[in-house]
């Protein structure tokens, strides 16, 4: 019962987080307390699937996201893994 109140807690502080930057990290630690959720709940393989998923990579992905925003949005144009169409 402890976990799912801290679940519901991260989640809406997660919802009223307004920075971007913020909002993934709040979302790291939310995918950290699902995780802690679904072993409580005896579902390792979901817990641990939400750990890859849900604590690395989205966060990381939303982090590297605002970054290329803030730093400008255009790729470099000595970036080899930039699109054709964006040159």
């Amino acid at each position: 019962m402890v976990v799912l109140l801290l679940v519901a807690v991260v989640a809406t502080v997660a919802v009223l987080t307004r920075d971007p930057a913020r909002q993934a990290v709040v979302l790291a630690v939310l995918g950290l307390t699902l995780a802690l959720l679904f072993t409580v709940l005896q579902a390792p393989d979901v817990a641990l699937s939400q750990l890859g998923v849900g604590t690395a990579v989205t966060p990381l992905l939303i982090l590297l996201t605002v970054r290329r925003i803030r730093r400008g949005g255009s790729p470099d144009k000595d970036d080899p893994t930039a699109m054709e169409e964006d040159r």
